[in-house]
């Protein structure tokens, strides 16, 4: 709760990235900097067992980060995020991207205070992880298909896995994307433009923690 107090007075839009090891999360932050760091300012908490190569990847795509290794633990909790928030002090109106361990079964467990929780899959992982994960896809706010460029080289149809994830949350928005070739991914900062702007349009007043 400190943490969403202090994200909406400095009106930051900080979204909660969980994917399973591989489904191509900090490739996808990576382009989505480059894509978007010239329209608002980004920063990125880096959630990793263990390693500080994903952050170094991240700051050279040109956003800020901090790195937090959980060692034996398979997810970020609110007090690590609200550690690593005093070490990155994110700029007002800005987007904060927390990328989690790569685990579909804890983070669906722990509020971190963000705004949403953005789920990503891939077309490698099979149809079927709405089925399987069905916590982590009903505490979604978006679930992004990625490496759809794949799809003529696996067994894996879209349709048939936008059902499996509505089935576990009706409302759930799903963009299909490939932040290898680009594919989509307009959609999905389209998305993060209108979400800003919800944020940035209401009145705050700064404040220091």
């Amino acid at each position: 709760d400190e943490n969403r107090q202090w994200l909406a007075e400095q009106a930051i839009l900080a979204l909660n990235v969980t994917s399973s090891p591989g489904a191509g999360k900090t490739t996808l932050l990576e382009r989505t900097i480059r894509g978007l760091g010239a329209d608002r300012p980004i920063a990125v908490i880096e959630g990793d067992q263990e390693t500080l190569l994903d952050a170094e990847r991240i700051r050279a795509a040109g956003a800020r980060a901090v790195q937090v290794n959980t060692g034996a633990g398979c997810h970020l909790d609110a007090d690590m995020v609200h550690r690593a928030l005093h070490a990155l002090n994110p700029e007002p109106q800005s987007v904060l991207f927390i990328e989690n361990v790569g685990n579909l079964v804890c983070p669906a467990l722990f509020d971190l205070g963000e705004h949403s929780k953005v789920v990503v899959i891939s077309v490698t992982e099979g149809q079927d992880k709405p089925l399987k994960y069905p916590h982590m896809f009903a505490a979604a706010g978006l679930v992004l298909i990625n490496k759809i460029d794949l799809i003529p080289y696996v067994n894996f149809d879209l349709e048939t896995c936008f059902g499996y994830a509505r089935s576990v949350n009706p409302g759930v928005e799903i963009l299909p994307v490939s932040a290898t070739s680009g594919d989509g991914v307009d959609a999905w900062y389209d998305w993060i433009r209108t979400e800003s702007g919800v944020l940035a349009n209401a009145s705050y007043v700064p404040k220091t923690r």
